[in-house]
């Protein structure tokens, strides 16, 4: 049937489709036999697997020798084809499509050259390339200047890198709606650590003055919004949890009130639960 395209029965339907489709669509063409409208669609979408090379994955059920793949997916008429990604149906249509139109429901669910770009980036960064990712989603914003995503990816980079004027820049250049972005909203929250981090100078140095002094207070709270900043939460909430049990007055409680701050920041995270029993342990 070609490389990818592929025959799934219900016991090999979690690993082809479910799981594959973490990383590709795959799309699901729920057929039969006696179909005549299911064999008039079945040589256009190989056709079109083939073409596409790979950008996505055609699995083809018979509904006859997997009537409970066809009952828990609410078939009840063929072709039925489902499409599907990171575990999820994202689009579907019934019946024997044209060529146009199946390249149409193609366009629908594949990603656009720069949503491509948005991932090789984000592999690039897995990676430890940010720079090549910066790179790769400056192509992906000419691309698609209109994809705020786009810029909320490179902001994070940028941030993390402690390059806080540009970071702030594009997430300044944001449409009203795509500033209410979950992540952007993050960023945002960190960047308000940011400039204390930036000033508060070098971690080791930090490190070393603490060592110094354990006492010194204004250390450990640069030392705190520094890690913070670089999104390490638990370091910079244990050296804040320090200052409040050495001295949860110090600087009009200042340990405490950067707390609550990352609290904010974090929002529903687990850690939030965790350290806000170790804030209330250690004031009392």
């Amino acid at each position: 049937m070609g490389q990818f395209a592929f025959d799934v029965d219900a016991a090999g339907f979690e690993a082809a489709v479910l799981e594959a489709s973490q990383r590709v669509p795959v799309v699901v063409d729920f057929w039969a036999p006696w179909c005549g409208p299911c064999q008039s669609l079945k040589p256009i979408l190989e056709k079109l697997a083939g073409e596409f090379g790979g950008k996505f994955l055609l699995a083809r059920v018979n509904t006859d020798e997997n009537q409970e793949l066809a009952m828990q997916f609410g078939i009840r008429g063929i072709p039925d084809v489902k499409a599907f990604y990171r575990g999820q149906v994202i689009d579907q249509f019934t019946g024997a499509l044209p060529e146009s139109g199946v390249r149409e429901f193609l366009a629908r669910i594949l990603p656009s050259p720069a949503e491509e770009l948005r991932q090789q980036a984000a592999a690039q960064r897995a990676a430890g390339n940010d720079t090549q990712a910066l790179e790769t989603l400056g192509e992906a914003s000419r691309l698609d200047p209109g994809n705020e995503q786009v810029r909320i990816d490179a902001a994070e980079i940028l941030l993390d890198a402690e390059r806080v004027a540009e970071a702030r820049q594009l997430l300044d250049s944001l449409s009203a709606s795509a500033a209410l972005d979950e992540r952007a909203q993050r960023l945002r929250a960190r960047m308000d650590f940011a400039p204390a981090g930036e000033a508060a100078g070098n971690e080791a140095a930090l490190r070393e003055r603490i060592a110094q002094d354990a006492g010194d207070m204004q250390a450990r709270l640069d030392l705190a919004h520094l890690l913070v900043s670089r999104g390490r939460h638990a370091e910079g909430m244990d050296e804040l949890l320090e200052m409040v049990r050495r001295d949860r007055h110090w600087n009009d409680g200042a340990a405490r009130k950067q707390l609550l701050a990352v609290f904010t920041l974090l929002g529903d995270a687990p850690l939030v639960g965790e350290y806000r029993r170790k804030l209330a342990s250690a004031l009392n």
